[in-house]
């Protein structure tokens, strides 16, 4: 995944010939970061990342897309996630929106008391996530959610939120994100 993330910001940041310089004062990441990422020696957090696709002003995706083919097997097993609160928040992209698309799927594991907050997305990008294991508090703005499983909850994405395993097992969910 992060010789993918790597290539992907690359190429966006090339694209729209912008400096590293530039990228880092459009996404409030450092300089010598967005470097490290690019060489793909880099381990960005999901919130790092969020930053970069926003200061690109593309989907999170574009960063995580894997090469096309036909068809396509995606085993959870092969898929290096993106790691948040020292590991206890795993996000396994399952398909990335390929900017053509416009909306991307992931598969979550939240570990007993863990707690995410992702920054906003692009304006009107909406999430749709259902729960198949746990309890989870989602917050977006001051509204604050709890769904359990079987619960599917649809929110505008385009605010800081987060979410919190608040159950005494590992919540478990999809997330679709649609971005307009």
């Amino acid at each position: 995944m992060n010789s993918i993330v790597a290539a992907n910001i690359k190429r966006l940041r090339e694209e729209r010939k912008l400096s590293m310089e530039e990228l880092a004062k459009f996404s409030s990441v450092s300089k010598s970061m967005i470097a490290q990422i690019e060489r793909g020696e880099g381990n960005p957090t999901l919130s790092t990342l969020w930053k970069i696709s926003n200061g690109l002003k593309v989907p999170f995706d574009s960063l995580t897309v894997r090469p096309k083919t036909q068809h396509e097997i995606v085993k959870i097993s092969e898929i290096q996630p993106l790691f948040e609160n020292e590991g206890k928040v795993r996000n396994y992209s399952l398909f990335p929106d390929d900017e053509n698309r416009r909306f991307a799927i992931y598969y979550l594991e939240l570990e007993k008391g863990s707690y995410w907050e992702s920054e906003a997305h692009l304006q009107g990008t909406t999430e749709f996530i259902t729960l198949f294991s746990g309890i989870v508090k989602i917050k977006v703005k001051d509204k604050h959610f709890i769904i359990q499983k079987g619960d599917s909850l649809r929110f505008n994405a385009d605010a800081v939120h987060s979410y919190q395993n608040i159950g005494d097992e590992m919540a478990m969910m999809h997330m679709t994100i649609y971005n307009p």
